[in-house]
């Protein structure tokens, strides 16, 4: 388990911030403003209030997760981006990423967008604007929230477990050829899941 933790905090901060994750609760707190985290089932109604109230829906899945499947309306812009580098560190961090993450996942190896928050500006130039930032499980999503607030955002809520956890009757207007929930499967994964799917309907 602590072999594991290394290596995956080798990889990269999100890696690190999802190990964290998964020992608390405490991630939903975005040091020092409290965020709340919003399930998936009740995130339509937040998105379509009326007047002050409604939400703006960020997507900060990278584009090859959002090409899969994505709620139309929604605004795009990664927090993580595919790293390019070439030397040899970086080579070295995409070989083992690929043994123990990309292989099966289908993920690429990222690094944080440096841009993020200027990027976000353009599309949402207001900091008052209210807006619901969700990604794949909900641990990007946490690291963008941050970068947010660092950026002067305030009215800012989580996708609670993104949108892996998202029934079809939570997000009703979705385009792309995937389900919200699958659109993070790749690699050798996504062949068991067409694999599971298919049983699924036979039995």
């Amino acid at each position: 388990m602590v072999l594991a933790a290394a290596v995956v905090s080798f990889l990269s901060p999100a890696a690190t911030v999802g190990v964290r994750a998964r020992h608390g609760a405490e991630e939903q707190k975005v040091s020092p403003f409290a965020v709340p985290a919003i399930p998936p089932k009740d995130a339509a109604a937040a998105l379509t209030k009326h007047g002050s109230g409604r939400y703006l829906l960020l997507d900060v899945r990278p584009p090859w997760e959002r090409e899969k499947a994505w709620v139309r309306g929604s605004l795009h812009v990664p927090v993580y981006v595919e790293d390019t580098g070439a030397d040899p560190i970086t080579l070295l961090k995409k070989w083992v990423h690929f043994g123990y993450v990309g292989l099966w996942t289908g993920q690429r190896f990222t690094t944080i967008n440096p841009g993020f928050v200027s990027e976000v500006e353009k599309v949402v130039p207001s900091k008052e604007e209210k807006l619901l930032v969700a990604c794949g499980e909900g641990l990007r999503s946490t690291v963008a929230v941050r970068k947010l607030i660092g950026g002067g955002y305030r009215n800012l809520a989580l996708l609670a477990g993104g949108f892996n956890r998202a029934k079809e009757e939570d997000f009703t207007e979705v385009e792309g050829e995937s389900k919200l929930r699958y659109a993070t499967v790749g690699g050798v994964s996504w062949f068991f899941l067409q694999l599971l799917l298919v049983l699924r309907a036979v039995v």
